[in-house]
């Protein structure tokens, strides 16, 4: 069994495969190490039960860069998109629903419903946010430039990303601004007049973040649902045909097939570090791999702090490390059903409709969202949490029994730490009062349901190995975003230890099924030979 090589990588996230399939198609002897039993990190397709498999973390794909799926050919690999139209429901307490998608004549007459005026602004709306996102989205692909480096390649990036943004026009660009460092309340209160419209879209704003809408930092997020393509329509999210575990496998057959080696129940406890340069990790069972390139896909907390010896860091950098925000907000619920929800708003009668295709949204109004974090930011579960619902057996039969369903439900707000109590005692109650609220909305729900597993912030660190539970390896505030991303010059994959790199969610661009973190981090560890 080999133990020398070119790079190793440590964690099978989607990521973490990315940079190994480039690193192993540019000629490089890969070795990818995981801590658990299958690859994908939060991106996975698991069979809890019979029969039933089930997305248990990341559920819903839009934003996996082109060039990746092009590149590695994932669909030879059996990568397939299902497009969702509609792409959202919303159904109301006093029995009136919202239906949004792609389809552009529908969403006008639904959002007409409750504002005549909201439907002739909302194509306004996408179209700025589009805009913004034709700024944006060509940096998701960019190592970001250090704004302390008097370095002509630095002082040029930013040079063109002024110039960019000077292109936009004044308008445009107030709005990139407040979009990229504002709240999301006051652009949609400014947009729109209808509550449910509002609400519908402030869900896109808030998921997996400690925040309310009314924060600043919320808005950044609005722009990501009109940024991602779907089988190469922009905007359009999609289910992956066999679950997101297809997303991880089919990137790691394709690293296979460049040479790269993957390893499971490979759980690494050490950096080595010899004068100041990685070179090679030890297992927890004691076992080496030595390699003068370690590149973490995990989280910056886990990376620096558990992983390495603090003398092997300079102070500062660990300072800053240590100033990481990873607050968590969302309890992951994953439930098998023999029958789709019967929404009281649009009945279906057990049939799969088009209000079954998207997400489904428990989020009446604005207040609502605010309501619910209120009472997380005390240290309670929220009594009304935000829920959002997916079916991928609408359009996937590949995922369950005939007949029957998986719903897997993003729920908040929830923090880690609860006051007075803790996960083990309230996971089951938080998730009985999350059913009986789909129960007001959906009768007969609880007795459709089969099984169910609940899994708060302090399962999400301990399943997946994400600090605090945050999906996102990290707050993406526009104080930890770009150029701070993990920290304020190494944005650029690089570490303060030669041969040490990072190429998850941690870094720029941050968290998302994309794989841009990945992609970048690879082209930078190339780039050093």
């Amino acid at each position: 069994m080999p133990t020398n090589y070119d790079a190793i990588i440590i964690g099978a996230g989607h990521n973490g495969l990315v940079t190994a399939a480039y690193l192993a198609k540019a000629g490089h002897r890969v070795l990818v190490l995981e801590r658990r039993e299958l690859v994908g990190g939060c991106c996975v397709t698991e069979e809890l039960w019979p029969g039933f498999k089930v997305s248990t973390a990341a559920y819903v794909n839009s934003l996996l860069r082109p060039e990746i799926i092009r590149d590695l050919e994932l669909k030879k690999y059996g990568f397939e998109m299902l497009p969702r139209s509609p792409s959202s429901f919303t159904p109301f307490p006093d029995g009136r629903s919202l239906l949004m998608g792609p389809d552009k004549e529908m969403t006008h007459r639904e959002i007409a419903k409750f504002s005549k005026k909201d439907a002739e602004a909302y194509p306004k709306y996408e179209d700025m946010l589009t805009r913004v996102a034709d700024f944006l989205e060509p940096m998701l692909v960019e190592t970001p430039p250090n704004p302390f480096s008097s370095g002509l390649g630095n002082l040029w990036q930013l040079a063109k990303t002024g110039w960019k943004f000077k292109g936009m026009g004044r308008d445009v660009a107030g709005e990139a601004v407040e979009i990229l460092t504002g709240a999301a309340r006051p652009i949609l209160d400014r947009w729109f007049e209808s509550d449910e419209l509002k609400a519908t879209i402030a869900t896109d704003a808030v998921i997996g973040a400690f925040a309310p809408p009314s924060h600043p930092g919320t808005a950044y997020v609005l722009f990501h649902h009109v940024m991602g393509e779907c089988n190469g329509v922009r905007g359009v999210w999609g289910y992956v045909r066999g679950g997101m575990g297809t997303v991880s496998n089919s990137i790691a057959s394709a690293a296979k097939s460049y040479g790269a080696e993957v390893r499971v129940n490979a759980d690494v406890g050490r950096i080595i570090v010899r004068d100041g340069h990685a070179v090679g990790v030890a297992l927890r069972d004691g076992t080496e791999f030595t390699a003068p390139r370690v590149i973490s896909g995990a989280d910056a907390h886990v990376t620096f702090v558990k992983l390495m010896d603090p003398k092997d860091l300079p102070a500062e950098f660990l300072k800053a490390i240590n100033r990481i925000d990873y607050s968590s907000a969302t309890v992951k619920i994953n439930v098998a059903v023999d029958r789709p929800p019967n929404w009281k708003a649009l009945p279906s009668d057990g049939k799969v409709g088009p209000q079954h295709h998207g997400t489904m949204h428990i989020c009446p109004s604005q207040d609502y969202i605010e309501r619910a974090y209120d009472d997380a930011k005390y240290g309670r579960w929220s009594q009304n949490p935000m829920i959002e619902c997916t079916m991928a057996t609408a359009l996937d039969d590949t995922l369950a029994p005939p007949g029957k369903h998986i719903i897997s439900m993003f729920v908040q707000y929830a923090p880690y730490h609860l006051k007075d109590t803790t996960w083990e005692v309230e996971k089951d109650r938080f998730a009985d009062r999350v059913f009986d609220i789909l129960e007001e909305y959906a009768p007969g729900f609880k007795s459709s349901v089969l099984h169910r597993i609940v899994i708060p912030p302090p399962d999400m660190e301990r399943l997946w190995g994400i600090t605090g539970g945050n999906i996102m390896q990290g707050s993406m505030s526009l104080s930890n975003m770009a150029s701070f991303r993990p920290a304020a010059g190494y944005a650029n994959y690089r570490t303060p230890v030669k041969g040490l790199y990072m190429c998850g969610a941690a870094t720029h661009p941050g968290g998302g099924v994309m794989g841009a973190c990945g992609l970048n981090a690879a082209r930078e560890i190339l780039r050093d030979g």
